[in-house]
């Protein structure tokens, strides 16, 4: 109908025009009167549409109607809008997004031309997220938790005790010796247990760098294994901010220990990616040390820590031939793990691995003790915790050596032991010495010592302790092993941007729960004790220090005729059994 009507207005329009010269008014008057009438009577159709709709529905329902038509199209209207606004943040989506997305993007780099490495390689990157990234509540029934009911007592047990006075300058004993420490019993010190994660200083989010062609672009530093980040990432690592992305070892991979380089059985892995509260760690690398079973353990602990050993393949052959390992993969209370690929060909490197980085190979563990091989664990977990991170508030605890403080003493004493090529020392030394490091003094304190004894490490993991131990890996990766030597740069660099702090202990306080015993080739090439020709009786009159709680009775002195102590003057150290050892 309107197209009809169209096609008679636009004919009768031409008609129009012909009388309007032949001055035919009426036509035209008819015609305006023609096209005025129609909107008039489709209003009169729409009121009566509308009268019919109200008479029909009543009034109030069509006004209800009609609201609800209008909220539902406020509704759309705001649905939309913040879609298209998370769009746009979406496209500048920055770390913070990544974690809660799961969507990594790749970087793509390019090697340098006049390095060993092919320009027109390709080094894709991409972004492993940390699982303890986010410092949540822990809401599941820990150990701590079932752990027996102890009443809090508000008075600690250690509160009064002191160190007592050193031993009178003519005992025999020379040379590091433990010190008494006071523990709490066992069921306090896992009452003492934080429920919930401590706060992690300024970091919130820490996640990892994975290279599937890393490529070396500078002359010095790096490996395949721990990728090579260039001096400006490094420094830059050191700038704490809420969400970092930074090189952590197992760059190959974001499972830590699955085709890295360092790789671990998938069972184990399975194993190690459960929960636990606790975890002790240690490694033997080459065959270098003789495996040491923990004494003075709980039944607690011993059902609810597990005790990890890493090794690597040639030290399992000799475990399997010396009948210490068979299938149920376990030596006393270690659960030995063996590590296929190791990514060093020198052993003590490769233990710096599980050292350093037993927050990557542990995803899902609050606390961790870390020991050499060459140590012995004499003293429940849950006391080291209460007493060295627990009691004092910190999150990372770790001895101080016991006559060294200072790191160029430390390289000079590595370069006189040949410890590690001289070389290489003194251009990690000389590095450092550029970057501002100087010897310590005494207006470094509260800080006590820039040289620890790394042999233990207590440590929570969460996202600035992991930094820490992370940008320490890489200055080991990066230098020398000798990780005594990195340690204080990487403090201080830390610690100059957040209020973070290290507890470090007295070295005799160690000694006091771990002992020490000799590496296997020396052990070989020990001769043979010679046989006791008379005992000493230990004066009453003299204090000895003594180790609490420990099995085993004090080595006897031998004596030749002379009354002269047989043998060096030296302190020598005793494996056997539970014995102290008191020298390096």
């Amino acid at each position: 109908m309107s197209g009809v009507s169209l096609g008679l207005r636009s004919s009768s329009l031409g008609s129009l025009q012909q009388h309007a010269q032949d001055g035919g008014l009426q036509s035209q008057s008819s015609f305006t009167i023609r096209k005025t009438s129609r909107p008039l009577s489709g209003s009169r159709e729409k009121e009566k549409y509308l009268f019919f709709i109200f008479k029909y529905f009543g009034r109030r329902k069509v006004i209800m109607l009609i609201l609800v038509i209008i909220a539902i199209l406020a509704l759309a209207t705001g649905f939309f809008t913040a879609s298209r606004e998370v769009a746009s943040e979406s496209s500048i989506l920055g770390i913070d997004g990544w974690f809660g997305n799961k969507t990594y993007s790749p970087f793509i780099l390019h090697g340098e031309e006049g390095t060993t490495y092919s320009s027109s390689k390709l080094n894709i990157l991409t972004v492993c997220a940390d699982n303890n990234s986010h410092s949540l509540p822990v809401a599941h029934d820990s150990a701590a938790s079932v752990a027996l009911q102890t009443p809090i007592i508000l008075n600690h047990p250690c509160k009064s005790f002191a160190f007592p006075p050193p031993p009178p300058g003519y005992t025999r004993r020379i040379g590091p010796r433990p010190c008494p420490v006071c523990y709490v019993p066992v069921e306090q010190a896992i009452a003492s247990m934080p429920r919930y994660p401590s706060a992690s200083t300024v970091l919130h989010h820490l996640a990892y760098f994975r290279e599937e062609n890393p490529i070396k672009t500078e002359p010095h530093g790096g490996s395949d294994f721990g990728g090579y980040p260039s001096l400006k990432q490094r420094n830059d690592y050191f700038n704490v901010d809420r969400s970092m992305i930074v090189h952590c070892g197992f760059v190959r991979g974001c499972r830590a220990g699955d085709s890295t380089g360092f790789d671990i059985d998938m069972a184990d892995l399975r194993e190690m990616d459960e929960f636990h509260d606790i975890v002790v760690a240690s490694a033997i690398f080459g065959n270098y040390d003789i495996i040491q079973q923990p004494t003075g353990i709980s039944e607690f602990a011993k059902e609810n820590i597990p005790f990890y050993m890493f090794v690597d393949e040639e030290t399992e052959a000799y475990m399997r031939n010396s009948s210490l390992l068979d299938s149920s993969k376990r030596v006393g209370l270690w659960r030995i793990i063996v590590v296929h690929n190791v990514p060093y060909a020198d052993p003590r490197r490769n233990g710096k691995v599980p050292k350093l980085l037993l927050h990557r190979l542990f995803p899902n563990v609050r606390y961790s003790i870390w020991i050499d091989g060459k140590l012995q664990l004499v003293v429940d977990p849950y006391r080291i915790l209460e007493r060295f991170l627990w009691r004092q508030n910190a999150t990372f605890a770790i001895s101080r050596h016991y006559t060294r403080f200072d790191v160029f003493v430390e390289a000079e004493a590595n370069k006189a032991a040949g410890k590690y090529d001289n070389v290489s020392i003194d251009h990690q030394i000389g590095f450092y010495r550029k970057e501002g490091l100087t010897p310590y003094t005494k207006a470094k304190l509260p800080i006590t010592s820039d040289v620890p004894e790394g042999c233990v490490i207590i440590r929570e993991h969460i996202p600035i302790t992991n930094l820490f131990t992370c940008l320490w890996f890489n200055e080991v990766d990066r230098f020398t092993s000798r990780d005594q030597l990195s340690f204080s740069i990487v403090r201080d660099k830390i610690m100059a941007k957040v209020n973070w702090t290290i507890n470090m202990f007295l070295d005799c306080e160690r000694r006091n729960f771990v002992i020490q015993a000799y590496h296997r080739d020396l052990l070989e090439r020990r001769p043979p004790p010679v046989a006791q020709t008379r005992t000493y009786s230990r004066p009453s009159s003299v204090r000895y220090y003594t180790r609490t709680e420990t099995s085993g009775k004090k080595s006897p002195i031998k004596r030749t005729k002379g009354g002269k102590k047989s043998g060096s003057r030296r302190h020598r150290k005793v494996v056997a059994g539970n014995r102290e050892n008191t020298s390096l």
